[in-house]
């Protein structure tokens, strides 16, 4: 009794996937891009494939050849340019981004002196933390 087969490509890359999803592939027999694997077809094959159809292909394994191949070259067609939309509206003269810009910058310089002086209170209690500690071991 011979059973059918199953042959999956790995099509998409497993970069930025979850871990299961690589576990997957590894398990499928995949590791990069256009790597091929022939495997039975069984539930728990259809189970991972289940689980990855976003980062392969499947095919009946019949009419596949034995050699595994290489992935076919891409033939969607390149996506066109998009260009930039041409500015519509007139400069702005920058005496009037300024005051903008100080507004913006301002907060962040308070929490700036903000952090500062907290790390040099922290600094502080720990060098009198440490006096007090040298004075009484004496």
């Amino acid at each position: 009794m011979s059973e059918s087969q199953l042959l999956v490509r790995q099509v998409k890359s497993a970069i930025g996937t979850k871990p299961k999803h690589r576990g997957t592939l590894r398990a499928l027999g995949l590791g990069r891009i256009g790597k091929t694997n022939t495997l039975p077809d069984r539930p728990e094959i259809r189970g991972m494939i289940a689980r990855v159809p976003h980062l392969i292909v499947v095919e009946d394994g019949a009419a596949a050849p034995a050699a595994p191949r290489k992935a076919p070259a891409s033939t969607s067609a390149p996506a066109p340019k998009i260009e930039k939309a041409a500015k519509t509206e007139a400069p702005v003269a920058k005496a009037e981004e300024a005051p903008t810009a100080a507004k913006k910058a301002a907060p962040a310089k308070k929490a700036v002196a903000k952090k500062t002086a907290a790390k040099k209170a922290a600094k502080a209690k720990k060098a009198a933390k440490a006096t007090k500690k040298a004075k009484s071991e004496d």
